[in-house]
């Protein structure tokens, strides 16, 4: 079979350098930054058994085919032995396309990794020491916890969204592993090509790495543990080392403190090791924001009515002072609330939204939750919404259908 532009060229690259076969996989990472054929070792050689010749060696006959288009080099008496080649800077695709790969994106979604400003965002709680530590583009890691739904992960993302710069989320799960976080093979093209991940790419491009729902990781995300000292991480599948660009810090939220979840509320967290979370220097607690902070995010939110707006925010109140007192089970995030003002921009009742946003609950925490909003708002009619919400109208339960 005739060879293709790119083998002739990768081949010629090889003879230039001196390489005969069998050739080292060192040779060919050289071969392919120098002749710009292929980003990394190129499959037809690396994947074919026929042509290993031992660990890391593999060989190449087709050398001969093209030598006699590269003039021999004679090494002169005064010559000193080159320097052991350089592991390659191995990209898979042009920037944009790996970031986007990185955060899950299948291209053209959004053109740059910087978050979009969020018009309704209000800054509270640690947001102006997230800026500051972001401003400062400084490597330190910041820990943020705190219970659901109060926004440490938007806080991180509007920071970066209003200073400009690149924020790479990486959702967090059991499964994360090396390849997810460091970068690994993909076949593209038909090719097999070494593609960053997300915390390579960050490190590149000195961004913001945020680390979201850390807790609930395994022991797999011990690779990280050079990059939490902003050393540096070597990706030992194309012999790479990688230095953190200026700017480059870690961000990492989770709703415990790295120790589990006794309570049961957040299942699937568990204990991280200890090594890894001393090299988060410093712990931010993101509580629930003030009755006055979130009057301020509900309006924003979209709430035009006053009087609503006070009442879900004193009633959310209670119902936290009862959950830290141990009193009940569940409690109304903020987030939750903001649920409840979408809700009414939709269906333009109160009472209806609230108990739609309450269906999570167990009944009796529902209806306990529902009879004090009625309590709060005596306008309400609680006990209405809640049946309208369990048999919307027009619908016919009896229906075996």
């Amino acid at each position: 079979m005739p060879l293709k532009p790119r083998q002739t060229d990768l081949l010629r690259a090889l003879l230039a350098a001196g390489a005969t076969s069998p050739v080292s996989r060192q040779d060919l990472v050289a071969a392919c930054e120098a002749s710009g054929a292929y980003a990394c070792p190129p499959s037809w050689i690396t994947q074919d058994s026929t042509r290993k010749a031992g660990r890391g060696m593999y060989d190449l006959p087709e050398l001969l085919e093209v030598s006699g288009d590269v003039p021999a080099v004679a090494p002169a008496a005064d010559c000193v032995p080159a320097p052991a080649a350089q592991p390659a800077t191995v990209s898979a695709a042009p920037a944009p396309a790996l970031a986007n790969m990185a955060m899950g994106m299948t291209g053209g979604e959004r053109a740059t990794l910087v978050p979009n400003r969020f018009d309704g965002y209000v800054a509270w709680g640690h947001f102006s020491d997230v800026e500051k530590i972001v401003r400062s583009k400084q490597f330190y890691p910041i820990y943020v916890t705190g219970l659901s739904g109060n926004g440490k992960t938007l806080m991180v993302e509007q920071v970066c969204a209003k200073l400009g710069r690149e924020c790479y989320r990486v959702n967090i799960t059991r499964q994360t592993d090396e390849d997810d976080l460091l970068g690994g093979f993909r076949l593209i093209n038909g090719e097999t090509v070494w593609c960053d991940g997300p915390v390579v790419s960050a490190m590149k491009n000195g961004g913001v790495l945020l680390l979201d729902e850390i807790d609930l990781g395994s022991a797999n995300l011990m690779c990280l543990q050079p990059v939490l000292e902003g050393k540096g991480v070597f990706l030992k599948k194309i012999g790479q080392w990688i230095t953190p660009a200026p700017g480059f810090t870690v961000f990492a939220t989770a709703n415990t403190k790295g120790k589990g979840s006794d309570d049961g509320r957040f299942v699937g967290t568990g204990v991280m090791n200890e090594a890894m979370l001393d090299r988060f220097p410093v712990t931010l607690e993101q509580p629930y924001p003030t009755r006055a902070t979130e009057r301020k995010i509900l309006t924003k939110a979209g709430c035009t009515d006053a009087d609503f707006t006070d009442h879900l925010t004193q009633w959310s109140e209670i119902i936290r002072k009862s959950f830290y007192e141990g009193a009940v089970d569940e409690i109304v995030s903020t987030r939750r609330l903001v649920d409840i003002v979408s809700a009414w921009k939709i269906f333009g009742d109160k009472s209806k939204a609230i108990a739609m946003c309450l269906a999570r609950f167990d009944d009796d925490t529902k209806e306990g939750f529902l009879s004090l909003y009625g309590k709060v708002d005596a306008d309400a009619e609680m006990e209405e919404a809640a049946e309208d919400a369990e048999n919307p109208e027009g619908v016919d339960t009896k229906c075996p259908f």
